[in-house]
């Protein structure tokens, strides 16, 4: 596989966005929640990690304007807290 190729990822209930380029996470976090949708998940949580907050700010851009996304909020704590986003979805 060459690095123009994208990765094909199993979907999950969870997707870690620490593998990721930056760059890369707006189209990720899309693609994954269209995955989601697919699985017929009816919520998914994103981890992003908690550092300065700008990923989960980025994630959250992204969630905000999803057609698939009912409702959002930070994890609790036993599940990452700030530092990974729980997602409900609209099927």
């Amino acid at each position: 596989m060459d690095d123009d190729e994208p990765a094909v990822l199993p979907i999950e209930d969870s997707i870690d966005l620490h593998a990721f380029a930056p760059r890369d996470i707006p189209s990720v976090v899309e693609s994954y929640l269209e995955a989601a949708v697919e699985k017929g998940f009816a919520e998914v949580r994103l981890i992003h990690g908690k550092g300065t907050g700008f990923q989960r700010q980025r994630v959250r851009q992204v969630l905000e304007g999803h057609p698939n996304v009912a409702h959002f909020q930070d994890a609790p704590a036993l599940r990452g807290g700030w530092g990974a986003t729980l997602v409900w979805l609209k099927h």
